[in-house]
Formats: structure tokens, C-alpha cells, sequence
């Protein structure tokens, strides 16, 4: 598949939760790539500057504004971004987010979901175009509480048994995604170092233990999966 060259504008909430494997994705695919430091209050650009808007994850919930006051600056681009018909991409954070700029409510899950664990295509994520030749299962690193209602109109794409939302499509340009498919051996390494204060007993949250026994296969499943899902947005 040819490829346009994309400007790419990522939003990084911590310093710990970085661009993991979509960062080998723009590199091979040639796109050009910006990047707001949030937590060093980097100055955030006008939409007219990317043409794809990424918001990463983070251990913060989209309601502590108090507690991280670039959040209303924040927010306030991922809506402008929406409204000006430009693509967008969240994970974890990053999706709830964007469910929130499309009017949708943000709160606490009925569970963390915290480790290796399945989500599976929705009746809906089965019979959307978009979604075909995806694996109708597949095992994907999650780590999480808060949950979002799915926006008018979006496409629900994955599901979990810990989490209902798991994934959404909007427009064919928005895409949100609860579970990390950029995750790398580094990426769950450094989550492991800097959030294993919540690792607590739970039917969905695996050990440290656990999640540090790092199964190549399962990257290269997730990473593959992530490149598929970037490729098919405008």
C-alpha cells in the first residue's frame, strides 16, 4: 500500500508513556511527526498545523484539571480538532478524551483492567467494513480504570469482559482505542516502574509478575494490529 506523507501531532501526557511503537510506524511509513511535552506545558499548535492529532495515554483522569490545568487547553484542541474534520487516534487516556469531546460521559470502570487480556469484535465491529480481515480475538495489554459511553453515532469496535467500550469509531477518522496495541517490552517496562502502586487484587489485574514476562509474539500481534488500524485512517 502507497502512502501519503502525514503530519502527525502527538499529545504526551507523562514522560513515561511515550510513542512506543507508533513511532516505527511513522518512520517507515515517512510521516512527519511534532510532539507537545504536556507535562513541560508545551505551547499546543493550531489544527491547521497536523493533519492527524495522536493523544497517548496517562496515569491522570480527564477530570482533574485542577490537578493538571494544561487539560481545559488540551481538551479545548481535541475539540477544535474534531470540528475541524481532521483524523484523530487515543488510547487509554487519549480515548477517553476524545469520547469526551464528542459529548460522551468519563467515569470509573466497574473494573481496572490491568495486564494481557482478550477484547473481541462487536456484533457492529463485525459487520462495519472498516473492520475487515481484523482478528475477530486477539490478546492486547491493557491498563486502566476509567471507562466512556460510547459517542453518538460511533461504530463500537471491540469489547472485553472487564470493559464493555473497548474501542469506537467516529466519522471513519476518529478512532478510540482503550487497550495499548503501541505497547513494546520498554513501553510496559517503564508502566511497570512508574504505576506498580496499582497493581492491587482484582479479577482483571494480572501481577507484575505477570506482565513483566515479556512473550515477543504477543508484540508483534499488537503492533502489526496497530499499524493496520493507522493505515486505515484518512
Amino acid at each position: 500500500m502507497e502512502l501519503n506523507p502525514v503530519r502527525i501531532h502527538v499529545l504526551q501526557h507523562v514522560p513515561f508513556e511515550g510513542l512506543g511503537h507508533i513511532d516505527s510506524w511513522i518512520r517507515h511509513r515517512g510521516h512527519r511527526l511534532t510532539l507537545s511535552r504536556l507535562y513541560e506545558e508545551s505551547k499546543l499548535p493550531d489544527p491547521a498545523a497536523f493533519d492527524r492529532l495522536v493523544i497517548l495515554g496517562g496515569p491522570m483522569n480527564i477530570y482533574e484539571e485542577a490537578a493538571y490545568p494544561w487539560l481545559a487547553e488540551e481538551k479545548a484542541l481535541i475539540r477544535a480538532t474534531v470540528a475541524a474534520g481532521k483524523s484523530a487516534v487515543g488510547i487509554c487516556l487519549g480515548a477517553q478524551l476524545l469520547a469526551d469531546a464528542l459529548g460522551s460521559r468519563v467515569y470509573a470502570g466497574s473494573h481496572r483492567e490491568i495486564g494481557w487480556f482478550p477484547v473481541r469484535l462487536t456484533a457492529a465491529g463485525r459487520r462495519s467494513a472498516w473492520s475487515e480481515g481484523l482478528p475477530a480475538e486477539t490478546t492486547v495489554f491493557h491498563w486502566h480504570g476509567d471507562t466512556f459511553d460510547l459517542p453518538s453515532g460511533a461504530v463500537h469496535l471491540f469489547e472485553s469482559e472487564a470493559c464493555a467500550n473497548q474501542a469506537f469509531l467516529c466519522d471513519n477518522r476518529i478512532l478510540g482505542l482503550q487497550f495499548h496495541l503501541e505497547s513494546t517490552p520498554e513501553t510496559v517496562r517503564q508502566l511497570l516502574t512508574h504505576c506498580r502502586d496499582e497493581l492491587v487484587p482484582g479479577p482483571f489485574i494480572q501481577s507484575g509478575a505477570q506482565i513483566a514476562d515479556i512473550v515477543p509474539e504477543r508484540f508483534a500481534r499488537i503492533n502489526t494490529l496497530l499499524e493496520t488500524l493507522l493505515d486505515r485512517l484518512p
